[in-house]
């Protein structure tokens, strides 16, 4: 079997591409398709309108650009992190309408007309604290200091917003109860110990306010 010959083919796109004119290749509008056409990343642009930790926000993003992308890179709320861009590791992890999720695989354009929660906004909202002035320590993140759950902490945000998610699920669990709720969530250095520890203690703060 005969390959096709790539440099050929190159040739080919090349003289496709020149035959665009420049302002086309930049805001040009394939056909059926609405919104601007980015021709070098095949990706149109998409308007992203969400509430974050209150705020409302309206953004113009490409429209494959992630929500932990979005919240990183767009709003610089960089207490979501990125470990693996695989829904594996947790440490990505929001609330979404109060509903915890993997930010990594969820499109901020999924996001628009939602109201979305990080780990910046869980101690400003006080949740679970009465209402806090915004200087509070959330129970949850007081939990995790007071117990020692957090090394290196990168894994801590996505920790901290999924147990939140645990406890709202399951006010009074038992210890094999948050190993499981936590079983999307990776923590490479603390032995997770005392992550749970910090969640039981949460969980009993939580109940007694």
């Amino acid at each position: 079997m005969q390959l096709p010959d790539r440099f050929s083919d190159i040739g080919v796109l090349r003289t496709k591409l020149q035959s665009i004119p420049a302002h086309e290749k930049q805001h040009g509008t394939p056909p059926a398709t609405g919104g601007n056409w980015d021709w070098m990343t095949g990706s149109r642009d998409v308007t992203v309108e969400a509430t974050v930790n209150g705020t409302p926000h309206t953004a113009e993003v490409p429209a494959r650009t992630l929500l932990v992308h979005f919240l990183r890179d767009r709003l610089r709320l960089t207490g979501t992190h990125v470990g693996c861009d695989t829904t594996q590791c947790g440490a990505c992890t929001v609330a979404m309408d109060g509903v915890a999720v993997k930010s990594c695989t969820v499109l901020a354009a999924q996001a628009s007309g939602h109201e979305i929660t990080t780990i910046e906004g869980l101690s400003g909202r006080g949740e679970g604290d009465g209402g806090g002035s915004g200087d509070d320590l959330h129970p949850i993140q007081r939990a995790f200091q007071q117990e020692h759950g957090l090394q290196c902490g990168y894994c801590t945000p996505g920790m901290v917003m999924a147990i939140r998610q645990l406890l709202a699920d399951n006010p009074d669990p038992t210890e094999a109860e948050v190993r499981h709720g936590l079983n999307g969530n990776i923590c490479r250095c603390t032995g997770y110990q005392n992550i749970v520890a910090a969640a039981l203690a949460a969980a009993a703060h939580l109940r007694e306010a």
